[in-house]
């Protein structure tokens, strides 16, 4: 859960907290997206790949920032689910 403290949280440092641990997660389950692929016969090149990585890091990072933006707006102090439900649909239009 993100913490909304005035002095420390502010949006660059919510995209680094995001993104610190990102690219080493998404290489350990990479392997998720060529194993729905095996059935159908159909193969993932590494440049693919990579592709959805940094499109799933930055819709992730958005959700993170809009959900921020959200919760700041209604002056709470942490960032809750709620507020996430409530970025979603306008995020997954702009994406």
């Amino acid at each position: 859960m993100l913490s909304l403290q005035q002095d420390s949280t502010t949006p660059p440092d919510v995209a680094q907290q995001v993104s610190a641990n990102f690219d080493v997660e998404f290489q350990n389950k990479s392997h998720l997206i060529s194993l729905h692929f095996i059935q159908l016969c159909v193969t993932v090149s590494g440049d693919a790949t990579l592709l959805m990585r940094e499109m799933l890091k930055i819709f992730v990072k958005e959700a993170a920032l809009r959900s921020l933006r959200q919760a700041e707006a209604e002056d709470c102090n942490q960032v809750e689910i709620e507020h996430f439900e409530k970025i979603l649909p306008q995020l997954l239009l702009d994406f």
